[in-house]
């Protein structure tokens, strides 16, 4: 069964160049239970918080599976939290996982899957590779932001286990890949209610399907464009 590998919060505030100063972008396992409330990690923070975080972005889960693809490619150990992931999850797919998609984790916490993290630049940064935000977007392994549902307790060696899968297709792997190809249907699942669909993705698909129109796009809530296959939308961020 799918496990926790790791819980991680931030273990400090580090300097950034960019517009915050700072970044929590230093994720560190952490031992024993830590408490999950619904927005987020007992005892963890966001830098930026206008941002990371809120609801939809309470927690962020990154596989094991796929830290061990990227230490081939970098040459490196890509430790639990380096990311700034807050769950390292191992024998579960979490770049498959589709949007709606619920995991119950050690018997109490349900999550529901929300949207793929894109990369920022403060994340690049962090990392020191050259050209990380298109690397890390064009590589496929995005991980997922997810919500609480119900909140408890985790820790490192928890079952993970999927309790919904709603079979639509629209994975948070494919999402980031290509917007505009799934634009309808997540539009779709919003307006019949089947997924309860984060604002974030709901103003990439509709971005996505009015440029696919040829229609123009409102700007403002907080909208971003995703700009052509591959690319991600900025709104979607950390």
């Amino acid at each position: 069964m799918p496990t926790l590998v790791a819980v991680c919060r931030v273990h400090r505030l580090l300097p950034d160049p960019g517009s915050v100063g700072v970044t929590a972008i230093d994720k560190r396992p952490v031992a024993g239970p830590v408490g999950v409330r619904a927005l987020g990690l007992y005892g963890d923070v966001q830098a930026d918080r206008k941002d990371h975080g809120g609801a939809d972005k309470a927690l962020y889960a990154y596989a094991e599976e796929a830290a061990r693809a990227w230490e081939d490619e970098l040459g490196r150990e890509v430790v639990p939290g380096l990311f700034g992931e807050n769950l390292r999850t191992a024998g579960l797919d979490v770049d498959g996982a589709e949007l709606g998609e619920r995991w119950r984790v050690g018997g109490r916490v349900l999550l529901e899957v929300t949207m793929p993290r894109t990369p920022c630049a403060t994340f690049g940064r962090r990392l020191g590779e050259q050209h990380w935000v298109r690397r890390f977007t064009e590589r496929g392994l995005p991980g997922a932001y997810l919500r609480v549902l119900q909140r408890g307790s985790v820790t490192a060696g928890d079952a993970v286990e999927v309790v919904h899968r709603p079979g639509h297709g629209v994975s948070v792997a494919g999402f980031l890949a290509d917007p505009a190809r799934h634009a309808a249907r997540v539009l779709a699942l919003a307006e019949e209610g089947a997924v309860d669909v984060a604002a974030d993705v709901l103003a990439v698909a509709r971005r996505a399907a009015a440029q696919g129109s040829g229609e123009p796009a409102a700007r403002g809530g907080g909208e971003a464009a995703a700009r052509g296959s591959g690319e991600a939308a900025a709104t979607i961020t950390r």
